[in-house]
């Protein structure tokens, strides 16, 4: 019977993991390449969006209805996140769901950014707020854009994979229980489960690149990029403490990272000496 029970909790947590992790590569594709390249080779928007005043944008129904539809997606993603997030929450779900609390959490996570992407009205009635449309960085500027996202990402993805992306995703949790480990929160240390208190997004300063640097800003996504940057600054609450762990333990990689390195470069010089006398032979 535990076998079955455990393999139920592996299954469930690998299928969470791949709905996760295909959530997150739409929404790269959402928040980065469709507003790098879509906007930008729609035909003929700009022209049209140039003559359009603000005050007549304003008073078009459909602007209006798209506006109220799109803060209610991004309310909807906030309170979800928000309030899962919250002690209390965390506790109920804990005695509901047990080891797979957190696969529940992210999973609601990933099922909340798949309606407001699926569900996302873009407003092209519009003008854009900024718009490169000059050559030659109508064609080079979106490329840079592209490259600086890239960059983006892959510190965000470190970043993750640096704080145990298997945790992060609750698939720690179950390798724990199903071997009798307990909780693996519980063997960190208190700094650490200080740090996971107040940690609620790791990467900042990365996110704000992507979503503000675009080589042209339209009315949805200026909606967009201001509820998560503001959603964003109220969720910080790191303190110097914080910093100075983390401070602490990135040392300690960089430390690993360098040790290996100089043995491996030990390695293959000692080996670089042994092969001409091997070969002399």
């Amino acid at each position: 019977m535990a076998v079955f029970h455990s393999a139920a909790l592996v299954g469930l947590s690998l299928a969470n993991f791949v709905f996760v992790s295909w959530s997150a590569a739409e929404f790269v594709a959402f928040v980065s390449l469709r507003q790098i390249y879509r906007e930008s080779r729609r035909p003929g928007p700009a022209d049209v969006r140039v003559h359009v005043e603000w005050q007549s944008t304003f008073r078009d129904r459909q602007v209006l209805q798209a506006l109220l539809s799109n803060l209610a997606l991004l309310a909807f993603f906030i309170l979800q996140h928000s309030v899962m997030a919250a002690e209390r929450v965390r506790k109920w779900t804990v005695a509901c769901f047990g080891v797979l609390q957190r696969s529940v959490y992210v999973f609601c996570t990933a099922a909340s950014l798949q309606l407001l992407m699926h569900y996302w009205q873009p407003i092209h009635a519009a003008p854009f707020l900024w718009s490169v449309s000059r050559e030659p960085w109508v064609t080079c500027f979106p490329l840079i854009c592209f490259i600086i996202h890239v960059i983006a990402w892959l510190i965000i993805f470190s970043i993750v994979l640096i704080f145990d992306y298997a945790e992060l995703m609750g698939l720690k949790q179950v390798y724990y229980c199903c071997l009798s480990l307990g909780d693996p929160m519980v063997l960190k240390s208190q700094k650490a489960q200080r740090l996971y208190c107040h940690l609620r997004h790791p990467v900042f300063l990365e996110f704000l690149v992507i979503l503000w640097v675009l080589p042209s800003l339209s009315l949805d996504r200026l909606l967009l990029s201001t509820t998560f940057t503001l959603y964003m600054i109220c969720g910080h609450s790191l303190d110097q403490q914080d910093y100075r762990y983390l401070r602490s333990q990135l040392n300690k990689k960089f430390e690993i990272f360098s040790r290996e390195e100089s043995a491996y470069s030990h390695l293959a010089a000692r080996n670089g000496v042994r092969e001409p006398a091997e070969h002399r032979e």
